[in-house]
């Protein structure tokens, strides 16, 4: 999520989002806003399964496909490899 600061000539994004605990569904809505968040986690677990380093990773760092939430770990490793929602 950005934001722009309100008036003046400059064009500064300042970023919002925080590494953190999120729920599988909460941080998939966040990459797919106008989706259910069933359709939502599934299209997140299909960019992730296509990115093959990436699910590598997530199992690296022990984060289990069948968990309700991804640790600060994996979010981090998500928007490093999918960029930040």
């Amino acid at each position: 999520m950005l934001a722009r600061p309100c008036g003046g000539d400059r064009d500064i994004l300042v970023d919002m989002f925080k590494i953190k605990p999120y729920g599988k569904s909460e941080l998939a809505m966040l990459y797919f806003p106008d989706s259910d968040p069933h359709v939502a986690l599934n299209r997140l677990n299909a960019w992730i399964r296509r990115c093959r380093p990436l699910a590598d990773a997530l199992a690296d760092c022990h984060q289990s496909p069948h968990a309700k939430f991804f640790s600060p770990k994996a979010v981090r490793l998500i928007t490093d490899y999918l960029g930040e929602p």
